[in-house]
């Protein structure tokens, strides 16, 4: 707090273009820190998070190999960075709040703190539906191709990860959608309105996205892009709530 006092210039107490990017770089350091340590700590782990995730193929007859001398090491960077990554998040989310939030007004300091919340939560719940239900089903699926054929499955575990990697990220961003609508309501920049006359046209584009990011069958596509309606959904009502709640408070001259 002294620090940021003494890069105000003196015309009202509103920090200089100098104090904010010597801000911004110190903020910006703490985060490379943070997600160097967090790499670092991941790593240890790595190889236990890499088997945790074969284990969901196992059991339904997948067999593992790598094709590069390097390849396993590789994967387990990944599993790493990713991991190092999460682990930092909410000391990143913090710098970026802290970063942003002189100015705005208190409303608008609530909403961001709110919104970085829900969406960690929306994004982990996402993760959590994709290992539990989707890849399962997927790998079941995917498999289940092979029977009956001279095929059998020798997976590169590269390809492996990075497949399953994929699909996480995916439904986790798939499930800050109630979020990101609810912000852009609570901001004036979307109406409900639009969402529920939309709705035709979006249903055929959720089912096109679920076709780009799924294997090339029905089925897979379906599982996506169920969840996505859902959430599509529920946006359309959380948005009705907060429209309906910025409306009131409009009316309200006391408000």
């Amino acid at each position: 707090m002294n620090r940021r006092k003494a890069e105000q210039g003196p015309d009202g107490g509103k920090m200089s273009l100098g104090g904010h990017l010597k801000e911004l770089r110190s903020r910006i350091l703490v985060c490379i820190v943070c997600l160097v340590v967090g790499v670092l700590a991941c790593l240890a782990f790595a190889p236990e998070i890499v088997e945790q995730l074969t284990d969901l193929g196992k059991g339904y007859g997948y067999q593992y190999v790598y094709i590069a001398p390097q390849e396993l090491l590789m994967v387990q960077l990944s599993v790493a960075a990713i991991g190092g990554l999460v682990i930092c998040s909410p000391v990143l989310l913090y710098e970026l709040y802290a970063f942003c939030a002189p100015g705005l007004k208190r409303t608008e300091r609530l909403t961001f703190a709110l919104a970085v919340v829900c969406g960690v939560a929306c994004f982990c719940v996402g993760v959590l539906f994709a290992y539990e239900v989707t890849v399962p089903f997927m790998l079941y699926f995917l498999i289940n191709l092979s029977v009956g054929t001279d095929v059998t499955s020798a997976v590169s575990i590269q390809s492996y990860v990075n497949f399953l990697l994929t699909v996480f990220v995916i439904f986790g961003v798939v499930f800050e959608m109630p979020v990101l609508s609810v912000l852009l309501t609570r901001l004036g920049v979307l109406k409900p309105e639009w969402l529920a006359k939309s709705r035709k046209v979006l249903i055929v584009v959720i089912f096109f996205v679920a076709a780009l990011i799924t294997p090339p069958d029905i089925l897979s596509q379906v599982m996506v892009a169920l969840p996505m309606m859902a959430l599509f959904e529920l946006s359309i009502f959380l948005c009705k709530l907060v429209s309906r709640g910025r409306k009131a408070k409009a009316a309200d001259p006391a408000g």
